[in-house]
């Protein structure tokens, strides 16, 4: 069973668990806005995945807190990332021992299918 993280009005997301769905994938979504993620797993991530890939700068959360002008160091923006969950990019999924983050349809494909 696949672990995925995000929140559940995410278009993102959404085409995410469409697409496990409709190839019958058994996942469990962890919805950010129900339970926090944890700093320890953000850390976990993040040996994984670059932060500029996990940091979303482009969230309506990045712009309310107005980061951009805060021009952040990666230690900071793992911060936030655990401080502000909504930060992640979404979505975030575990898969065997790797750490898959965003929806693209192909290489979505190429290693579940």
């Amino acid at each position: 069973m696949l672990d995925i993280y995000g929140i559940k009005n995410c278009d993102s997301v959404k085409k995410a668990l469409k697409f496990f769905k409709q190839n019958d994938i058994p996942y469990k979504l962890h919805d950010f806005k129900e339970d926090s993620i944890s700093c320890d797993k953000i850390q976990q991530w993040l040996k994984d995945v670059d932060i500029k890939l996990l940091f979303n700068s482009r969230s309506t959360t990045y712009r309310t807190l107005k980061l951009k002008e805060k021009n952040l160091n990666d230690d900071e923006k793992t911060q936030y990332l655990c401080d502000e969950n909504l930060l992640i990019k979404r979505p975030v999924i575990e898969y065997k021992d790797t750490t898959i983050v965003g929806f693209d349809e192909e290489k979505y494909r190429r290693t579940f299918l």
